[in-house]
């Protein structure tokens, strides 16, 4: 299989026979940068990469062919840079990687790389699960092909590395790193990369120090639509605060020095800046890609004539650097090495069951969670809350609960951060976090910009960069625009890294319905249906205060221990709710549990919680369904029908094991679901039971799949105690089938 530019390279060159000088060696090293001739080979390698890419897929041995062909400027940007500075990067950079490569003395990038293409499970980075540039030791954080979905992360990294030296914990990156995140023209309009760029400039402009290198890799067009002429220039090129550089990515020597200067500019300053690399797009987008359906031959002829290959090839051929035989030599000598390597990754095996392939997804070991969720009080705890420990104070809410754990992991966990809208001098929209700023200090617990990607995105950075982030988002609904940093981002990383990476956070989310006074949808959101579809995302909703502050500390152990991502979703109705069935009956409050009793109190993942014995009905709930079937159940006592209420406590994974016992325990099962009827939570706690052959009676009583507008009119789709103690009474006395 041969393909035009393979050819159109070696004609190019023969070419070139006449532009040859009389000198050649090291004396003409000598009058150029002798980082150009390291670059050489990695565009070298990429192209041949390339190649064989789409020749292992002729064979049937390859899976993956979108290259870097056209792109291998990008070496230039890794010659630029230390190996030590982290990098997130486009999956057009192949010359990029093995330059990164070889900076780090990593000697197999190229066999890496091809194992990657091949799904074999040797492959160092992702196992055979995709292929990915990646490399743990070479601070390349793998990236899949999702558009724009890792610049939000780098953003994090970036501000990271100066804020572990400050807080004085370990971190992954030198205090004076730079990172480097690098995506094409097109990805550039995506709303993602223009979030997280503005979140750049924004920060920056606070004076808080921000070293990130975007790297936008210009060939003029996203698959079949053409970028138009001068757009990123005129977007990016005269924005205040962001310093802005350019390059013709398809001449060596002058990407190499724009590198240069903006890699230095943004180490000295640690602001942002933004390189302008144009590019050219090199056999069309991928190997499926019938490139002439949309494109004139002229124009892909044009893109031809600019291959950086050839440009750097006539670089060292006119500087006297190289002779025509040594550059065809040299490539040559590279398909030989790369086409070697890629018969003998052909056959090797790939991932063989579905054991190991979901390996990467398994949640924490249980007894590691339940050892650092239990560890006693730090010496520093009697400071930091103040002479007064939670304790101490006699019975909680909910959000006080929630305030006095995180106040306690921010003690324990020297590397805690708490950030979101609202959260530091506000204390919350509801005052969650009062206080914590005061005790933590402003380096610990901040505010950000109103922008859920780039909020996420900051705590995906932190995470890989040795600190623990909780960030919160406001509302349910407000998470809906940025699910793609914890599906695409967070979730993932542990499963295309093989467990190299991971992402160690707890996303706290103000959720569900019955919130008075206020919103509508907007603040009284119930679809959960999105989280609970996302392998290896362990999903809190806590609904008493002492489960809360009891898996609040269960979800940071997992991310400390382990690097778990977990979204612990609050009931906002129950934030402040102090009485059960009556007045000043103070039954919703619990006391906070002392350190030495917290190893007895530990809310284990997949656990749920039992309320009550009865012998006639099983309720299973969460969240504010708890509050209503504990309402529900003792009306229901007083005419004779004694319930047993499960609290699921933890939605994904669900407490299966718990969820058949108590179904068992009665017969007859009443699913009580605040969530909607299609897509909620009721749906997979069903499926369990059918799963595991329960034959009793099963009902379930949801809110309606509808959103939740304003006022009153809400009560008409949400769940209600009439609705549950009806469905109850009915099911009580139906016959046995």
């Amino acid at each position: 299989m041969t393909e035009q530019i393979d050819t159109m390279f070696t004609r190019a060159v023969e070419e070139m026979r006449g532009l040859e000088t009389t000198s050649f060696g090291s004396s003409a090293e000598a009058a150029i940068d002798p980082r150009l001739l390291q670059v050489f080979d990695a565009q070298l390698g990429s192209r041949h990469l390339d190649l064989a890419a789409r020749w292992l897929r002729s064979q049937g041995k390859g899976y993956y062919t979108i290259g870097s062909s056209g792109h291998e400027g990008n070496g230039a940007v890794a010659a630029a840079l230390r190996p030590t500075d982290p990098a997130l990067l486009h999956y057009r950079s192949g010359a990029f990687f093995l330059e990164r490569a070889r900076q780090g003395g990593v000697s197999t990038a190229l066999r890496d790389v091809l194992l990657g293409v091949v799904a074999s499970a040797e492959d160092p980075i992702s196992g055979g699960r995709h292929k990915v540039f990646g490399n743990k030791a070479l601070a390349v954080i793998p990236q899949t092909s999702t558009i724009a979905s890792h610049l939000p992360r780098a953003l994090g990294v970036a501000l990271s590395i100066q804020r572990v030296h400050k807080l004085g914990v370990p971190g992954a990156w030198p205090s004076d790193a730079v990172t480097v995140c690098s995506f094409g023209d097109a990805s550039a309009n995506h709303s993602t990369a223009t979030g997280a760029i503005n979140a750049a400039i924004y920060t920056g402009y606070q004076g808080v120090p921000m070293p990130i290198l975007f790297v936008c890799e210009d060939n003029g067009i996203g698959i079949s639509v053409r970028t138009p002429d001068g757009w990123i220039a005129h977007s990016y090129g005269h924005r205040p605060g962001l310093e802005y550089f350019e390059a013709d990515g398809c001449d060596l020597a002058s990407a190499l020095d724009s590198s240069t200067r903006a890699a230095a500019w943004v180490r000295h300053h640690r602001r942002p800046a933004f390189l302008h690399l144009r590019t050219v797009r090199l056999m069309g987008h991928a190997g499926s890609d019938v490139e002439t359906a949309y494109r004139s031959a002229i124009m892909i002829l044009g893109d031809q004539r600019h291959d950086p290959l050839v440009q750097s090839a006539r670089l060292f051929v006119t500087s006297g650097v190289l002779s025509v035989d040594e550059v065809l030599a040299r490539y040559e000598s590279m398909r030989a090495d790369v086409l070697g390597l890629a018969r003998d990754v052909a056959e090797l095996p790939q991932l063989t069951s579905s054991v190991s392939v979901r390996a990467p997804l398994a949640g924490p070991h249980p007894s590691s969670v339940a050892k650092l969720a239990g560890m006693g009080p730090l010496p520093e705890r009697e400071a930091f809350f103040e002479g007064t420990l939670p304790e101490r104070e006699g019975a909680l809410t909910l959000a006080q609960s929630i305030n006095r754990a995180l106040g306690d992991v921010l003690v324990q966990h020297p590397e805690a951060l708490i950030f979101g809208q609202d959260v530091a001098r506000k204390g919350g929209v509801y005052g969650v976090t009062r206080g914590l700023l005061h005790k933590a200090g402003g380096a610990r617990v901040f505010d950000t910009l109103l922008d859920e990607q780039s909020i996420l995105g900051l705590a995906l950075g932190a995470g890989v960069s040795g600190l623990l982030p909780i960030p919160e988002i406001q509302y349910l609904a407000y998470l809906h625009n940025a699910e793609d940093q914890l599906r695409g981002e967070a979730a993932t990383l542990k499963f295309f890294s093989d467990g190299h990476y991971s992402n160690p956070l707890v996303t706290r989310i103000a959720g569900y319905g019955y919130q008075k006074g206020f919103g509508g949808h907007f603040h009284n959101d119930n679809a959960v249906g999105a989280l609970r579809d996302i392998p290896g995302l362990i999903i809190a909703s806590p609904a008493r205060p002492d489960d809360a502050a009891a898996m609040l500390r269960t979800c940071v152990a997992a991310a400390a221990a382990a690097g778990t991502p977990s979204v612990f979703i609050e009931p906002i109705a129950l934030y402040h709710v102090r009485d059960l069935y009556q007045v000043n009956d103070r039954l919703w409050l619990s006391p906070y549990a002392a350190p030495e009793d917290w190893p007895g109190q530990h809310a284990p993942i997949g656990t749920g919680r039992t309320h009550g014995d009865g012998q006639d009905l099983t309720m299973i709930t969460f969240a504010n369904g708890l509050y209503m079937s504990m309402r529900v159940a003792r009306r229901l006592a007083q005419s004779g029908i004694c319930v047993r209420i499960l609290d699921l406590r933890w939605l994904a994974p669900l407490p299966v094991r718990d969820i058949l016992r108590e179904a068992t325990a009665t017969g007859k099962v009443l699913i009580v679901d605040e969530t909607r009827r299609s897509g909620g939570v009721s749906e997979g706690v069903t499926t369990a039971l059918v799963d595991e052959h329960f034959t009793g009676s099963v009902e379930r009583v949801t809110s309606e799949d509808s959103f939740i507008p304003l006022g009153d009119a809400a009560l008409h789709v949400l769940l209600s105690e009439d609705s549950i103690e009806f469905a109850a009474r009915k099911l009580v006395s139906d016959r046995p089938r």
